[in-house]
């Protein structure tokens, strides 16, 4: 299993639009999933101890955010044929299972994931109200076990501060997490 970092941060680089199938049996949109003051969209999956160590705190952070009108979305992009923990019944099991606060698709083809240039699990974006990248960061300290409680939020923090300016912190540490399981040519 690679472990990966997320690049430095592309401010201003316009959020792809997406039409993708959640859990929930709805097919999502990008606008959709938008909310007034933001958009954070996740690039999680259901095998990974990276995302396994911290989708509690993603829950968390993202009920939040959502109160303070960033809308979030969680995408599913490796290949379940190869890691079928991440198929979509599992992925319907997890979203009920954390009662995931937001949408979570089904990237089958692996065209979000490429146009977003997400490279592993989880991987962040996080947007302004115009929909420009502020963000690509880490959620807070954890690797593969989750941080003390008391471990600065940074994800949460630079969201805030997105939906109050527009703007994200100008230092930001990379995500880590295992590399996006793409599918065989």
């Amino acid at each position: 299993m690679a472990s990966l970092e997320t690049p430095v941060c592309d401010f201003g680089r316009p959020a792809p639009d997406f039409a993708l199938p959640g859990t929930d049996g709805k097919v999502w949109t990008r606008d959709a999933c938008a909310g007034e003051r933001g958009l954070l969209v996740m690039f999680i999956c259901n095998h990974c101890p990276y995302v396994k160590a911290v989708r509690e705190r993603i829950v968390k952070d993202a009920r939040e955010l959502i109160d303070i009108g960033i809308g979030c979305v969680a995408v599913m992009s490796n290949d379940p044929h190869d890691y079928p923990e991440d198929s979509f019944e599992n992925m319907q099991r997890v979203a009920e299972a954390f009662r995931f606060p937001f949408p979570y698709l089904l990237d089958e083809t692996q065209a979000v994931a490429k146009a977003y240039g997400a490279i592993c699990t989880p991987d962040f974006f996080g947007y302004n109200a115009a929909l420009e990248l502020q963000y690509r960061g880490r959620l807070d300290a954890s690797r593969k076990e989750t941080a003390p409680e008391d471990a600065p939020r940074d994800l949460f923090e630079a969201m805030q501060q997105v939906a109050r300016t527009g703007n994200g912190p100008e230092r930001q540490i990379p995500s880590i997490g295992c590399s996006i399981k793409w599918k065989s040519a």
